[in-house]
């Protein structure tokens, strides 16, 4: 189950560096249409203020883990 205060940053990346898009929930984050290519900051780091993202997928299986 997918904690809704687990806080993660949604960031697409461009030509110029990636852009945030805004910080949310994980549930809110892989609610997110598949086609819209976004990175994700890692839910054990702090959203905002990390440099570790990662895709969906990934996001998805790390919750399932806990």
């Amino acid at each position: 189950m997918i904690s809704k205060k687990q806080l993660v940053e949604v960031a697409v990346d461009t030509e110029e560096g990636r852009v945030p898009l805004g910080i949310m929930n994980a549930r809110q984050a892989l609610a997110l249409p598949d086609d819209l290519d976004v990175e994700i900051s890692h839910p054990d780091h702090e959203p905002g203020n990390t440099d570790r993202f990662i895709q969906k997928d990934e996001l998805r299986r790390h919750l399932d883990e806990r």
